[in-house]
């Protein structure tokens, strides 16, 4: 492994790092900085092997979010490990909460997990995606703004009914290029919740699904995880997770404040540059 291979799963890394779970799309950067600069594929070998340090690097966003949200996580299921930020009415955040709003996508993802892999991974439909999922989130800020008596204003103030509803978008997101963040955190402001509680649910709902679909997927391609690549995948999956890190805490640091109209912008001038960038290579 030479000191471009080193930046090249730096580089990778600190992508997903950054747009794994701001609303703008992983995928559409990947398709941009990976499939169409550095061609991991070619450099490590085969189109499997590159697909294997993808689903690395994505742990090492979602061990990201279990650092960021470890304490909140652990009251999920009743214990207390340090400071928790509860409501005071009795009202509390739990694992059924989330349980319910994984259980749409989950359903529909395992239904219709072939056809997803078969249509939808292609560029046309990511760009599309790109385009219906900054439109959604603009209409999830216009009707904030209409919207003054929150039904949801803290994370422990979340109904079950705001839950499920929640994952019903979530599902918008198994299209590639549409966001999870985007979609949900989309769902939770037209539900009634604030941004921030929306993204905290958000970024609490990825932890299983997220953990879950990478787990089965890296279990199946253990074979490929030779020594000749360790080294590649394990520079990818630390860039991931420092990233990720950062990228959390300065979005949920500044989702309260400019909403979600600067991103949904910049989702419509990226389609713009990876549709010049795709047909002009094509």
């Amino acid at each position: 492994m030479d000191i471009r291979d080193w930046i090249v799963a730096l580089i990778l890394g600190f992508v997903e790092g950054m747009t794994e779970f701001a609303p703008v799309s992983s995928t559409g950067h990947m398709i941009i900085v990976d499939d169409m600069l550095f061609k991991s594929a070619a450099l490590l070998g085969s189109q499997e092997v590159a697909n294997t340090f993808k689903v690395v690097i994505q742990l090492g966003s979602i061990m990201a979010v279990v650092i960021v949200f470890w304490s909140r996580l652990w009251s999920l299921v009743g214990v207390k490990v340090g400071r928790t930020n509860t409501s005071s009415h009795g009202s509390h955040l739990r694992l059924s909460h989330v349980i319910v709003g994984l259980i749409p996508a989950a359903v529909l993802g395992l239904a219709f997990e072939d056809v997803i892999d078969k249509y939808l991974f292609r560029i046309e439909t990511v760009l599309l995606a790109l385009v219906a999922g900054a439109i959604l989130m603009l209409v999830a800020d216009r009707q904030s703004k209409k919207e003054r008596n929150f039904r949801g204003n803290s994370l422990d103030e979340i109904t079950y009914r705001q839950a499920f509803l929640i994952g019903l978008f979530q599902c918008i997101s198994l299209w590639p290029g549409f966001s999870r963040s985007g979609a949900t955190i989309s769902g939770g402001v037209l539900m009634g919740l604030k941004h921030r509680a929306a993204a905290d649910f958000t970024f609490i709902m990825a932890v299983p699904i997220m953990f879950g679909a990478s787990a089965v997927s890296l279990l199946k391609k253990w074979d490929v995880m030779t020594l000749d690549v360790l080294p590649f995948f394990i520079v990818g999956f630390i860039s991931a997770f420092v990233f990720a890190w950062v990228s959390i805490r300065f979005f949920l640091a500044l989702i309260s404040r400019v909403k979600l109209r600067p991103f949904a912008i910049y989702r419509i001038l990226l389609a713009i540059v990876l549709a010049v960038v795709y047909y002009s290579v094509g």
